[in-house]
């Protein structure tokens, strides 16, 4: 049954919509699942910027498939003003509110989670909602470090829920052609793939202040080392704030990274691989709290002889770039380039091998609720390519080239890396 807005309602909804996007598997007879003639029972933790654009989305594109019923944020002034949103949409105030990611778990009314947090909070909530049988989406990158990617790896396939990953370029016109023609030969023998992506940004304001009112600063830190707050430093709504941090994130070379390098993974088949060594250099600023790297440029080297290029947007323009000694192919949001250029009009033959692609990135989770098939995004890939990204920051880290053993997910013969895989938690916070 559609809902009809109220021109004021609509008008409502638009604005919300504006305010968000600005800042920015298994059959139902082996749990309980939601019925086909039932909605699926969402509910988001994290209600910043992007958890309150998956609130809008889920609400205009989706309201028929799925309903938001509990939302939960250490920040109440974010949870107030998504309590309001949902409210307005579903015109009732039956949607609940929490500060406890466990306790909006434990809801036997909530069928599956979105896990909009900082990086550092990914892997606690999913692995406690794999436990409780609640489906997953998970915000890229998956984990803040790969032992916490395999955890949740792990977690999903043993405890057997839907796994969607916030990459939605799967979904795109664009990249699907660009992947079907790496994958396919048209380009001829691949050889290199190059990833770009933006700057990092510099500087974070380095002054001790008090935390927001109605932020719970030290459950925000969460698994994280204490640190005095300052200001802007739990805000990534600009894409600043914590993404360049490194206690809670990867900065840009997995925030972006996790995007492209999945792209490049796609269309080199690696979604249940990864690099074989790699070598580079990352450049950080240390006049402010951020951290994280602002430039870097990296040679990763993949089987068969091909060579990922990741880099910074001074050498690689922002986006992905297949090379083949017979041709090329360039992919970025809303743009497709290939020499030649009657590439982008071949017609796929029967014989090629095909790239599942469903019309869109939720209604794909939400079959993949429905049928326990896997969503073209999952979780493999999403490890994989995660994955990736760290080995990049960890050699950058090292400031030497490091041999990465994508089956064992170890250096090979390196303790010093293999060190970094992992890290330790503030009590009372563990794996």
């Amino acid at each position: 049954m559609k809902t009809t807005l109220s021109p004021t309602r609509r008008a409502f909804l638009g604005q919300l919509g504006a305010m968000a996007a600005a800042p920015f598997i298994v059959p139902s007879s082996v749990f309980a699942s939601p019925s086909p003639n039932d909605r699926i029972q969402v509910g988001i933790i994290g209600t910043g910027c992007r958890g309150r654009s998956h609130i809008i989305d889920l609400f205009q594109n989706y309201r028929d498939m799925a309903r938001v019923v509990a939302l939960c944020d250490v920040n109440g002034q974010h949870l107030a003003r998504a309590k309001e949103m949902v409210d307005e949409m579903y015109g009732d105030d039956l949607c609940t509110t929490h500060q406890d990611f466990r306790v909006l778990i434990a809801r036997d009314d909530v069928d599956a989670v979105f896990i909009n947090t900082p990086d550092h909070w990914h892997a606690l909530p999913a692995l406690a909602a794999a436990r409780a049988r609640k489906h997953l989406f998970i915000e890229k990158p998956l984990a803040y470090t790969p032992a916490e990617g395999r955890a949740i790896v792990d977690a999903v396939n043993r405890f057997a829920v839907a796994f969607q990953y916030g990459t939605q370029q799967r979904y795109a016109d664009e990249y699907h052609r660009a992947c079907m023609l790496a994958r396919n030969g048209y380009l001829g023998k691949l050889h290199t793939v190059r990833v770009g992506a933006p700057f990092g940004v510099r500087g974070g304001c380095a002054e001790p202040a008090a935390p927001p009112e109605g932020l719970d600063y030290d459950f925000w830190l969460g698994p994280a080392p204490y640190k005095p707050y300052t200001e802007g430093r739990c805000d990534g709504s600009s894409g600043e704030g914590w993404y360049h941090i490194r206690d809670y994130s990867g900065g840009w070379i997995t925030a972006w990274g996790s995007h492209d390098m999945d792209i490049a993974h796609w269309g080199l088949g690696a979604d249940a691989g990864g690099p074989t060594t790699v070598s580079g250099e990352a450049e950080c600023d240390a006049t402010g709290v951020y951290d994280t790297a602002w430039r870097w440029r990296f040679e990763c080297a993949y089987p068969d002889d091909v060579t990922v290029i990741f880099a910074s947007e001074d050498e690689n323009p922002h986006g992905v770039r297949f090379e083949g000694d017979d041709g090329w192919v360039f992919v970025r949001r809303g743009q497709l380039r290939a020499e030649p250029e009657s590439l982008l009009g071949v017609s796929f033959a029967n014989d090629t091998h095909r790239l599942d692609r469903p019309i869109r990135h939720l209604e794909d989770f939400f079959h993949a609720i429905r049928t326990g098939e896997r969503t073209v995004a999952h979780v493999d890939a999403a490890h994989s390519s995660t994955n990736a990204c760290h080995v990049c920051n960890i050699a950058a880290t090292l400031e030497r080239p490091v041999t990465w053993d994508a089956a064992t997910e170890t250096f090979k013969e390196d303790e010093e890396a293999n060190r970094l895989l992992s890290r330790a938690m503030r009590a009372p916070w563990h794996i």
